[in-house]
């Protein structure tokens, strides 16, 4: 980790570092909320707008997912990258009374990942139908789904069966074939 000779001391990083062209910091979970809160009204940071909120997977870590705010300061021409750690059954405090636009982007990554946020105002799966089971943007989630469906022509209506693909089909090494 590099020295970052900054103002941003103040806060409840774990670790900060200073890139090319914006900073990466890292807090706990439960410093959050307030971490971003600061970084937005802080005179000397004003980072107003937040421009996503994106989800990482890793499934193989005891603490799944890494949960990245990417924010923005108009003022200073200055981008943050503030990034935190939960597992699938911790849950996050919801930033929309900080970034309104968080709205979208906290019900997309429980719908796609399942991360939870607390106190949002209407978490709901927001790009999946409603009675999907899962979230497809887990690395563990099946390729093909779990259900499958297709129209019967006895019944001449669509129908949902159960997937029977065998599970040596569902494992991947993930390394190069050597007969090629």
């Amino acid at each position: 980790m590099k020295e970052v000779n900054t103002p941003f001391k103040i806060l409840p990083f774990l670790t900060l570092e200073n890139k090319v062209d914006h900073f990466v910091g890292v807090v706990h979970f439960k410093d959050l909320k307030s971490s971003l809160r600061v970084l937005r009204d802080f005179s000397l940071y004003q980072y107003k707008v937040l421009t996503a909120i994106s989800v990482v997977d890793y499934p193989s870590r005891k603490i799944r997912f890494e949960v990245v705010y990417e924010l923005l300061s108009l003022r200073f021409n200055q981008r943050f990258r503030l990034k935190t750690y939960v597992d699938e059954k911790s849950h996050l405090e919801s930033v929309e009374s900080i970034y309104t636009c968080a709205n979208w982007w906290e019900r997309e990554a429980y719908d796609m990942f399942g991360v939870f946020f607390k106190n949002h105002s209407d978490l709901r799966r927001i790009l999946s139908d409603y009675g999907f089971e899962g979230h497809p943007l887990r690395k563990d989630f099946p390729l093909s789904g779990y259900l499958d469906l297709r129209y019967d022509d006895l019944s001449k209506k669509v129908v949902y069966d159960n997937l029977s693909i065998d599970q040596a089909y569902r494992q991947f090494t993930y390394k190069t074939s050597s007969q090629l």
